[in-house]
């Protein structure tokens, strides 16, 4: 997914460090492994897909998000993320599960403008708590809580604020394999560099995916941002498609995706592309 320097600045090679270049290989390595030891994922693999596609569900989940994002700036700058994010559900009680969805972001970015050079590492921590009811009723599948930002980021890739706010999801998991849902959330700064710009954004992702019986999902979905501070959208349509492979007993799902932005900020990306891997560790794995 790197190679893309053929012609102009927009499609330069970004910077990686190793280990995120190392991380990369290891995931499309493990892709290609994994086709080689795939165990007829069946039901089973299918099950899996159709709970990956509910935000809230009651299942261990670490994807390590890679994402490549140009053209940044007037020097059309690529931006290459690795986002890990952990999903934990904890039971509470006999009708309710707390789930905790943290996003740490690890980020490499070109030199956007003339005068500032490439960086790379931490970018801030966004992580939000779900209290969801444990049984659906009708298919409809719903969560409340609080979002935290942590300021982890350097100056250059982070708000240095610390933020929170309310977020919530609601979904339908339909017959045919197909769920559809919303998931948003809203962010204000409350502490922090008081040199730097307040937070106040606005988090909206309505998603649709389909679910085959041999686990293969095709995903559509918009991952919109608001900032309220300089009233600017950043809206990426993402469409992407993934499988479950077993390495071994352990279920991985992988699979690419795409994105093109319909809107971003003066000197935002404009198009970029995605590999996700999954471990994904089910109740008795």
């Amino acid at each position: 997914m790197f190679s893309l320097a053929t012609g102009g600045d927009c499609l330069r090679r970004p910077a990686l460090p190793t280990g995120l270049i190392a991380m990369v290989a290891s995931s499309l390595l493990a892709a290609g492994v994994a086709q080689a030891q795939e165990q007829g994922g069946g039901s089973s693999g299918s099950d899996l897909a159709q709970q990956l596609a509910n935000p809230v569900s009651d299942l261990i989940s670490v994807p390590f998000q890679n994402n490549y994002d140009c053209c940044f700036g007037s020097e059309d700058g690529g931006r290459y993320t690795l986002n890990i994010q952990p999903v934990m559900p904890f039971s509470v009680g006999e009708k309710w599960n707390l789930i905790t969805r943290t996003i740490v972001p690890i980020i490499s970015q070109e030199r956007t403008t003339p005068t500032q050079g490439s960086t790379s590492g931490f970018g801030d921590i966004v992580q939000s708590f779900f209290l969801s009811p444990k049984a659906a009723a009708n298919g409809m599948v719903w969560g409340v809580g609080p979002v935290i930002l942590y300021p982890t980021g350097k100056s250059s890739l982070g708000t240095e604020k610390w933020g929170a706010g309310p977020t919530a999801v609601v979904l339908k998991q339909m017959k045919g394999g197909i769920t559809a849902g919303v998931l948003a959330n809203h962010i204000w700064s409350f502490a922090g560099d008081n040199s730097r710009s307040d937070v106040s954004s606005t988090f909206i992702q309505p998603f649709l995916t389909k679910t085959l019986p041999d686990s293969t999902t095709f995903a559509l979905n918009t991952e919109s941002t608001y900032d309220w501070k300089s009233k600017k959208w950043t809206v990426p349509v993402n469409l992407a498609v993934s499988h479950i492979f077993r390495l071994g007993s352990q279920p991985v799902q992988m699979g690419p995706g795409a994105r093109y932005y319909v809107s971003s900020p003066t000197g935002g990306p404009e198009w970029g592309v995605r590999f996700n891997v999954v471990l994904l560790f089910p109740k008795g794995h």
